[in-house]
């Protein structure tokens, strides 16, 4: 069984931070791509942030230059700083992951976390 669990989120004034961790556990054998997505309430989930195993991150237009993505490989952790919060940003945060268990070691799935709330609002 592989896990994902985030945290992080919470209540924020416009202009503010916040830092969500993602912490993958389980029966993992390796983890590729680790992202985050976002769904505001009325709207479908979008994706904010992705990072392969090498660091290489790309970001949604509406974040880039207030979240910054990066992952521990070795604590199998994904991270999500972000900076300049707006109202507009205010939804519930998911990550994700393709991980390869130890029972399917050439076989990646896409395992999500159960979300974590921002809420952005003075």
């Amino acid at each position: 069984q592989v896990h994902l669990v985030e945290s992080g989120g919470g209540l924020v004034q416009p202009g503010g931070s916040l830092r969500l961790s993602c912490a993958a556990s389980g029966s993992i054998f390796s983890i590729s791509a680790m992202g985050w997505y976002r769904q505001a309430p009325g709207k479908q989930r979008e994706l904010v942030a992705t990072i392969n195993r090498d660091g290489r991150p790309k970001y949604a237009d509406s974040v880039k230059g207030r979240f910054t993505i990066s992952r521990d490989n070795a604590k199998n952790t994904v991270y999500l700083q972000m900076n300049g919060l707006k109202p507009e940003d205010t939804a519930v945060y998911y990550c994700n992951a393709a991980i390869a268990s130890m029972s399917t070691i050439s076989l990646e799935y896409l395992y999500w976390g159960q979300g974590t709330q921002v809420t952005v609002s003075s």
